[in-house]
């Protein structure tokens, strides 16, 4: 079978395509004949081993597919072979097959595509469980979103509005401000790109604090890092919560006189490490997700699809903020 390989740490360039062997399922795992492969920010940290998880090389990026159940290891019935399924893996996710935990695997609702279903779960559980379990979001709030138009920020836009917030859009062009009201936020900011000297930090957290009102922000949804987390956090309302999510702007240096001048919060959001420490509610999360799906009250965003060849491109426009909504890398027809 054919998979995308990281032999040595480097870019995406550093990724190849090669032969290699088939897997077989051992106990409690299944093997997925994978269709599609979502891409996120993740993997282009673990490709150049700046990811806090380290696998043995050679190995394949791709921490969540879709795709069809073709071999049970033992012990295992459910999902049946043949079963339609989304699977969190990791990484291993951009080749033809991969062999999963079969606790790791949901079935896809019936009205969902391949290419829909790989780049759902990572992007929406994560922003559920940062609204809902980390910030406990409540209807009538103001949900300022970072990074509006990517993955994760669309997903934060939907799940802000589906719990009752109003949600200001923060994004970086006209084009993104469009997405993001077009999935449901309320208004939409437009900041200017980095880096900033201290009149352009003071200028955006201005900017920011326009956006939200005197009230300010009660939650901030945080994907972004660098100099916006901390001119967001001076936009922040009495007692709110940042959320960090994520840095592809850098890791951000925040001043702790501004926490406790607001009485806010800086809340950690780590939806792998919550997988591991409640895995049961974490599926309970999911399941209540894919039954929003079904229900039509979250509607993906896929705006570029690739075939397996062509995986490190993914990699290399979503790492470099190209990216609007979901990047998926096609693996096999189906």
């Amino acid at each position: 079978m054919k998979a995308l390989l990281s032999k040595t740490p480097g870019g995406p360039a550093s990724l190849v395509v090669e032969e290699v062997p088939e897997p077989q399922p051992g106990p409690g795992q299944v093997r997925v004949a994978v269709r599609a492969c979502g891409v996120n920010f993740p993997d282009a940290l673990i490709i150049e081993d700046r990811y806090q998880l380290r696998p043995p090389r050679p190995f394949s990026p791709g921490a969540e597919v879709a795709g069809v159940i073709d071999a049970l290891g033992e012990g295992v019935s459910e999902p049946p072979l043949g079963a339609r399924v989304i699977a969190w893996t990791g990484y291993g996710g951009m080749a033809e097959k991969i062999l999963v935990d079969a606790r790791r695997c949901t079935p896809m609702p019936t009205n969902m595509t391949f290419d829909i279903a790989a780049g759902f779960v990572m992007t929406y559980a994560t922003s559920q469980h940062a609204l809902k379990d980390r910030a406990a979001l409540k209807a009538g709030e103001t949900l300022l979103v970072l990074g509006a138009a990517g993955g994760v920020g669309l997903a934060a836009v939907e799940l802000g509005k589906q719990m009752g917030a109003r949600v200001v859009a923060a994004v970086s062009s006209k084009e993104k401000a469009e997405l993001a009201l077009a999935h449901g936020a309320d208004s939409a900011v437009i900041y200017p790109t980095g880096p900033f000297d201290l009149d352009g930090r003071k200028a955006l957290a201005k900017l920011f604090k326009d956006a939200v009102g005197e009230h300010g922000a009660d939650v901030i949804y945080d994907p972004v890092g660098g100099d916006y987390s901390e001119a967001a956090l001076r936009a922040i309302a009495w007692e709110g919560r940042l959320l960090v999510v994520g840095f592809p702007a850098g890791i951000a240096k925040l001043p702790l006189n501004l926490p406790l001048l607001k009485s806010c919060q800086v809340v950690g959001v780590s939806w792998g490490g919550f997988l591991l420490h409640d895995p049961e509610k974490g599926r309970r999360n999911i399941l209540e997700l894919l039954e929003f799906y079904a229900q039509g009250c979250l509607k993906p965003e896929v705006s570029g699809l690739y075939p397996l060849a062509r995986a490190g491109d993914a990699i290399a426009d979503l790492a470099e903020r190209r990216a609007r909504g979901k990047l998926v890398v096609t693996v096999a027809e189906g």
